[in-house]
């Protein structure tokens, strides 16, 4: 089966996903032997590789030095086309549906055509939303956009619905990497609510507790990166 329908197959099913991010860009490959092995023991489903600003072929050492190593779908979530690496499994095709610079509404994806029609990745349409979360992130000075105040809900879900309509096959609510505070919780829920593709949350989840409250308000996939960057041992807390 594909990435995406095992995807939807868990939802189908009820069966909550979780996604490492790994940033090639702050990744010691030193270490990738141990890394994986706790990926290995724990509740992880999915590896995620990527970051807002990364040296062109990283991705790509990362992900083929990773791969032996775990038996889990890597997919891409690539802050620029420099990060599509054809030896990975899929690629998030990211549009920064909460933000107006046509850029990376669709100028980067353009331009990511010619890369992605001579690879075998299984190109994943997703909807990109950025939630405010205390603090300027590296995704906003990239992309020169704003994220949605938490106090706009209907908004976030305005934008969120209007991606599916549009064709996407993911949304994703993104706090940030580094974020002070992760998607609030009614924002989830209101995404949810008249939501039908899977919801994605990540940024600013530093806690089992965290985690579960994502998931108990909504989402399907969630992505933790910076937790298991500071800590390593925050692997403990998602053992199988």
């Amino acid at each position: 089966m594909s990435v995406y329908n095992d995807i939807l197959s868990a939802k189908a099913k009820k069966k909550k996903l979780l996604a490492i991010l790994i940033d090639p860009d702050n990744f010691n490959l030193n270490i990738i032997s141990q890394f994986a092995d706790k990926i290995n023991k724990s509740i992880i489903t999915h590896v995620f590789v990527g970051g807002s600003t990364v040296e062109e072929e990283e991705t790509e050492q990362l992900v083929k030095a990773l791969k032996p190593l775990v038996n889990l779908p890597i997919v891409l979530f690539p802050g620029d086309v420099t990060q599509i690496a054809k030896n990975a499994d899929a690629i998030l095709f990211l549009s920064l549906i909460s933000g107006r610079n046509p850029k990376y509404l669709i100028e980067k994806q353009i331009e990511a055509v010619s890369i992605l029609k001579n690879t075998n990745l299984e190109v994943i349409p997703t909807g990109y939303i950025l939630i405010e979360n205390g603090k300027e992130t590296t995704v906003q000075k990239v992309t020169e956009t704003q994220p949605i105040p938490v106090n706009m809900l209907q908004l976030v879900a305005d934008t969120a619905k209007a991606g599916e309509l549009l064709g996407k096959k993911l949304i994703y609510l993104e706090a940030g990497s580094g974020a002070l505070h992760p998607v609030p919780l009614k924002i989830i829920e209101a995404v949810k609510k008249n939501l039908g593709i899977p919801l994605i949350v990540g940024g600013g989840i530093r806690s089992k507790a965290q985690l579960d409250a994502a998931y108990y308000s909504g989402a399907d996939i969630v992505v933790i990166g910076t937790a298991f960057e500071n800590d390593i041992n925050f692997f403990n807390e998602l053992k199988l």
